[in-house]
């Protein structure tokens, strides 16, 4: 069981007949969708960057408090994604989803400014949470479709580059933002909301809908097992291939008998398993700060290395996945984090610490990020993408949703060098159960 099927039959993840001429870059939806989350993160990042200091310094949330709190902000969503992407397949328009999920995240940023009981910031989060649940699989289903099988992870890997420049420019401004205002957290959550506003009206003009007179034929069985479409000419650029009039609605025991196949319940299952030992962003940045002993002003800076690596590495890895197989990409993304981990638990707090670091977490992003769900390319018929995205996007997310609960309460028992200690131990053993799972048989890679 492997990622990726290098020799999978022809037509495997593509539609026989479908318009041919994209460039040798990407598809314009991709750069399009690329835009919407760009300014997105923008926003979302202008939060998540201050969130972790916020809620520890200001609020006085214990570890624990703030573990439940993140696991809520990353497990959430992980459950809408199923409801996202079995509504976007059964309705065929991922666009309308997606938007749906945007402009939920945007309502939300205000309230941030209204409320500090952990009871109202879960629930605000919660919200947050649903809204990107809702516009995942949807968006990342459109990206796929309009990308032919063996370019999937070069556009996911200009799509993620894009999203991580918004990523690198939300702690500039956040920055920026607490440096010159008065009510520093004040200001970050209102200036976030506007953008995110921003970013749906990009969204609402200039991301194609689905193009009507789209017909697909039904899926057949390849030679070795897995669905294949056999269509018609005349698909969609965003993809939206199952569009075709007269044509009956997913049901969502379709989706789940996507189960059924084994390289994605093979990927679901190691995704899951690498996710419960991959702890969150926001407790890397705060183990980061109390090793190298970073200044709070300076601690909204830290995910901007991140997201620099992420930025620079996301298309050359997901080309590199490309060519020599997605599955070796993806886990040598998570031995860079591993290392990272080693780094934080052993390292001496030298001022190299917090670029080598911060470099490694980069790469973690830009070898996983977008090669997961380009993966599932040659894997998933396209009139059921989105939920088969929302499948292996769910497992993750609740596997770190599990993480952080976790981490959270080892911190606060034991310390924050001994939980890390157990996540590194359960990171590689993982890793390696994942490695022999999601080994090439047969010369495919």
């Amino acid at each position: 069981m492997y990622l990726t099927d290098r020799s999978a039959p022809a037509g495997a993840g593509t539609v026989p007949g479908r318009r041919r001429g994209l460039r040798p870059g990407v598809a314009p939806v991709v750069l399009v969708l690329g835009t919407v989350s760009l300014i997105t993160d923008i926003s979302s990042e202008m939060v998540t960057a201050v969130l972790p200091l916020y809620l520890v310094t200001t609020l006085g949330f214990s570890p624990l408090a703030f573990g439940t709190l993140d696991g809520v902000y990353n497990g959430v969503g992980a459950l809408v994604q199923l409801t996202g992407g079995h509504l976007a397949d059964r309705i065929r328009n991922h666009k309308l989803l997606a938007g749906l999920g945007y402009g939920l995240s945007a309502l939300c940023k205000p309230l941030l400014l209204l409320v500090s009981s952990i009871g109202a910031l879960g629930t605000v989060l919660a919200l947050d949470r649903t809204g990107k649940g809702l516009r995942t699989a949807p968006r990342d289903a459109m990206i796929s479709l309009s990308t032919p099988s063996g370019k999937q992870g070069r556009a996911f890997g200009v799509h993620r580059a894009m999203d991580t420049t918004g990523a690198m420019l939300g702690p500039l401004a956040a920055f920026l933002i607490l440096s010159a205002a008065a009510d520093g957290y004040d200001a970050v959550f209102g200036v976030s909301a506007c953008v995110a506003v921003l970013g749906v009206v990009v969204l609402v003009l200039f991301v194609p809908g689905k193009r009507r007179g789209a017909r697909v034929g039904r899926a057949s069985e390849a030679e070795d097992g897995q669905p294949v479409l056999v269509g018609e000419a005349g698909a969609a650029d965003t993809g939206e291939a199952g569009a075709a009039e007269g044509k009956p609605p997913v049901r969502i025991r379709e989706a789940f008998a996507l189960l059924r196949l084994p390289r994605l319940r093979a990927l679901a299952g190691c995704a899951a398993l690498l996710g419960l030992t991959t702890v969150s962003d926001a407790f890397v940045y705060l183990l980061l700060q109390r090793r190298a002993g970073i200044g709070e002003q300076w601690f909204t800076l830290l995910p901007l290395g991140t997201a620099l690596v992420f930025l620079l590495l996301a298309v050359p890895l997901g080309a590199l996945a490309d060519r020599v197989g997605r599955h070796t990409v993806f886990l040598s993304g998570h031995g860079a984090l591993l290392i990272g981990y080693a780094l934080l638990l052993w390292a001496p707090a030298t001022p190299a610490l917090p670029f080598l670091v911060l470099a490694l977490h980069g790469v973690f992003y830009a070898a996983t990020d977008g090669v997961l769900p380009a993966a599932l390319a040659d894997i998933v018929p396209e009139e059921l993408r989105a939920s088969g995205l929302a499948i292996v996007g769910t497992s993750q997310a609740l596997a770190r949703f599990c993480c952080s609960l976790a981490f959270g309460a080892a911190w606060t028992v034991w310390g924050d060098g001994p939980a890390l200690a157990a996540s590194a131990v359960g990171l590689l053993c993982c890793a390696a159960i994942a490695g022999r799972v999601l080994r090439p048989t047969n010369g495919n890679r």
